[in-house]
């Protein structure tokens, strides 16, 4: 068997209308479809982000032939084929802001075996569509393998994300593995005010509550909105780059989580927003998650690229690669100052031979729903049942 690795990384512009439009519908649907399939797994706490995932299985998915790329499309919500590449070089080449109070990074990497025949059109797409670096590397030594695989990921997250790739998951039968870097570090346009942070209660079910800190800000200008349908309220806060933002929902009911997403693609979509003075009480949280992203993929229906002898990514290789796994680790920091996050995503394919204003209150103090967004695309999303820190 040889084995091609395709990994993401990720944490938490202006180009052409139609481009953006149609890439941040795509993003949009793929988010509430994905939080769907993580609900079927997780019972608790979860982040998971689609923004990572959609850019490593774009990159795939233009390897891709015949009924393995439709299946690909459907399910990532993806454009037409001939609008992918465009669109993501357009995407990403605006999406990299880096200065001492905000920091969003996405680096793409493909380490391909040494001597393994790689089309030079994929090649091509991936160094100039997905800004992609190319590097061979020998992975018969899957230990050292492992090692700088894990250190450029570690490189691209400030750490965050450790040791994705193990060294058993690697020998002389991997092919090549493709990464999507994606790292968010933003301080909030206005912080919490440290010395208010106390112990509060968070409610759970069943009656229950935890004491956990809670972050304070008082009538302070925020967007809020509060949506009838959902009966819940949207607070969202800016970072000091307000093109950047983090999104709270949170029920009305104590218990209304469920209830809340059942309707999670109503949850993703614009909101009418107003600023208005809101008293805000926020738990602090940090979230590791790990997400079975072939599962996923399943039951969104990608089945071709799974199975040997039907699978088709003839655009990568004239040998025959089939998807093995993927995987997607994501980690995140919700604080006074700000927000950090990360998340690492791999796929591995295998190769066969065969004041006078109105005020609110918004007190996140029972299960909510959050996501961070930049320049309007779901970078991460995720909900908070019992908030640690």
């Amino acid at each position: 068997m040889k084995y091609c690795y395709i990994l993401l990384v990720t944490l938490v512009s202006v180009f052409a209308e139609d481009a953006e439009n149609v890439l941040l519908r795509s993003n949009s649907l793929f988010s509430a479809r994905l939080y769907q399939e993580m609900l079927k797994s997780s019972e608790e706490n979860f982040l998971v982000s689609p923004f990572s995932a959609e850019v490593i299985f774009a990159l795939v998915e233009t390897g891709a032939k015949n009924e393995t790329a439709a299946e690909l499309r459907k399910s990532l919500q993806l454009p037409e084929e001939s609008k992918i590449k465009e669109e993501f070089k357009k995407l990403l080449s605006d999406f990299i802001v880096h200065n001492e109070n905000y920091i969003v990074a996405t680096a793409n990497k493909v380490y391909i075996r040494d001597n393994f025949p790689i089309k030079e059109e994929f090649k091509t797409i991936a160094t100039n569509y997905f800004s992609s670096y190319l590097e061979n590397i020998n992975f018969k030594n899957g230990t050292a393998a492992a090692q700088t695989i894990n250190k450029w990921i570690e490189e691209q997250t400030d750490n965050k994300i450790r040791d994705l790739i193990t060294s058993d998951a690697l020998s002389e039968a991997t092919a090549a593995v493709l990464i999507n870097a994606l790292y968010f570090k933003a301080r909030w346009l206005t912080p919490f005010f440290l010395p208010s942070t106390r112990k509060n209660k968070f409610h759970l079910k069943a009656g229950k509550f935890v004491e956990v800190d809670t972050m304070y800000e008082v009538l302070t200008e925020y967007k809020y909105f509060e949506n009838a349908e959902l009966n819940a309220k949207f607070l969202e806060m800016p970072f000091e780059n307000e093109e950047a933002t983090m999104t709270f929902v949170l029920p009305n009911e104590i218990d209304g989580l469920e209830k809340l997403e059942s309707q999670i693609n109503k949850v993703f979509e614009p909101q009418n927003f107003e600023k208005v003075y809101v008293n805000v009480s926020v738990p602090k949280f940090k979230i590791e998650s790990t997400v079975d992203f072939k599962q996923v993929l399943q039951n969104l229906g990608v089945k071709k690229a799974f199975i040997e002898g039907e699978a088709d990514f003839s655009g990568i290789s004239d040998n025959k690669l089939v998807i093995s796994d993927a995987l997607q680790k994501t980690f995140i920091d919700v604080n006074e100052q700000g927000v950090e996050a990360a998340a690492s995503t791999y796929i591995r394919l295998v190769e066969y031979f065969g004041l006078d204003a109105p005020t609110k209150d918004f007190h996140a103090n029972h299960p909510f729903i959050y996501y961070i967004k930049v320049k309007g695309f779901v970078l991460f999303a995720g909900r908070v049942i019992m908030p640690t820190y």
